[in-house]
């Protein structure tokens, strides 16, 4: 079963007028290459969160973000109404002492420093990160779900490609029968054009035979079949064969690459240029297996 490396997760909880929105996004990379944009408040479970990704995720360039949305009242900065109080008392006694009035007593007030001002620190309890926590196993199951639905859309792909090299390969067959009389009658024709020529029959047909076994492919057919049954079952194995994948795709890039060099006829080297096209369509698509 393959996994791709595209996907995408979001999960939203809630804990007491706080809405905990968690994203992760992912792409295709070598490794695990994973940047995070996490609430001050959650800052110190990184590691945590880092882990459980890792776990998950396995392989990917991935985007990890954690923020909060709060309701506005539980948002509202707090009115310090004792210090405002203290400021009216020392402002009042100095305005009486000068002789001052006309003051508009609630906007000097207001504006005194630290008189709106959040003056405690957030700190995150453990009954707050388990919510969060679950939300953040959430979008990474969402992830996954989505990596694998890409990844049998990737693998029906697959699947088509590798039934095409097959069926190319089958299709050489005639012409490779074929073309050994081909090559006989054009060497027999060649020395035909040379005037006075004479030549054994039984060595031509020495030299004959040790030329088409130097053009025999009957050992790559054999390995790209091979190649062919080895990707099906990896195809089929647990997710994460990705690099796997590109392996066999490499040595199916061999056998059809050694087999269009033995091809000496135009109709075979045809077959082999589109074995080629369906080969590097598998390799393109493979980059972003799991």
């Amino acid at each position: 079963m393959i996994q791709s490396m595209t996907g995408y997760g979001k999960a939203v909880v809630a804990y007491k007028g706080k809405k905990i929105n968690v994203e992760i996004k992912s792409l295709n990379s070598k490794q695990l290459d994973l940047t995070t944009r996490i609430a001050p408040l959650y800052r110190e479970k990184e590691m945590e969160i880092r882990q459980l990704i890792a776990e998950r995720v396995i392989r990917g360039k991935v985007e990890f973000c954690l923020w909060i949305e709060k309701d506005a009242a539980t948002d509202a900065v707090p009115v310090n109404t004792a210090l405002m109080d203290s400021y009216y008392q020392q402002l009042r006694r100095f305005a009486d002492d000068h002789q001052l009035s006309g003051t508009d007593w609630m906007t000097t007030l207001v504006r005194m420093p630290d008189v709106l001002s959040k003056t405690e620190v957030e700190v995150l309890d453990e009954e707050e990160w388990v919510v969060a926590r679950q939300g953040v196993l959430e979008a990474i199951q969402h992830l996954v779900d989505f990596r694998t639905q890409e990844g049998a859309a990737l693998e029906q792909k697959f699947a088509e490609k590798v039934d095409n090299i097959e069926r190319l390969m089958l299709s050489i067959e005639p012409y490779e029968k074929s073309r050994v009389e081909k090559i006989r009658q054009r060497i027999i024709d060649g020395l035909k054009q040379i005037p006075g020529a004479e030549y054994d029959k039984n060595r031509l047909e020495q030299e004959l035979i040790y030329y088409i076994e130097k053009l025999d492919i009957s050992e790559e057919k054999q390995r790209l079949t091979n190649h062919l049954k080895y990707f099906r079952e990896t195809m089929a194995d647990q997710p994460g064969q990705g690099k796997k994948l590109g392996f066999i795709a490499q040595e199916m890039g061999r056998e059809i690459n050694t087999t269009g060099s033995k091809s000496n006829q135009a109709e075979m080297q045809n077959i082999v240029v589109m074995m080629k096209d369906e080969l590097e369509q598998i390799k393109e698509q493979v980059l972003n297996a799991l």
